[in-house]
């Protein structure tokens, strides 16, 4: 799977179970293991988990109502060089 689209999908499941964690009861133990595994594997893909967080910020919603779209979208606008960037800069007034 690519790391974008296991990153959305593992902070998705990340913020149902922090959720779970406020609710009356709680969690069981098993789903907070799960939970630091998340939280594990996510730490493998930094680059991609940035990206899904950056755009959650952009976006300003909450990652598990983004779309892998979204996220793809807002990772290419991060990524396209400023219309400043691409002006060599001796021809910069700087």
């Amino acid at each position: 799977m690519e790391p974008l689209t296991e990153a959305l999908r593992l902070l998705r499941r990340q913020a149902e179970l922090e959720i779970a964690m406020r609710k009356p009861g709680g969690i069981r133990v098993t789903e907070e293991r799960e939970l630091y595994q998340l939280q594990a594997y996510l730490a493998k893909i930094p680059a991609a988990t940035r990206a899904v967080l950056e755009a959650s910020r952009r976006l300003h919603r909450p990652v598990d109502a983004l779309s892998i779209e979204e996220v793809e979208r807002v990772e290419e606008g991060i990524n396209q060089p400023r219309f400043y960037e691409s002006i060599p800069a001796r021809s910069r007034n700087i």
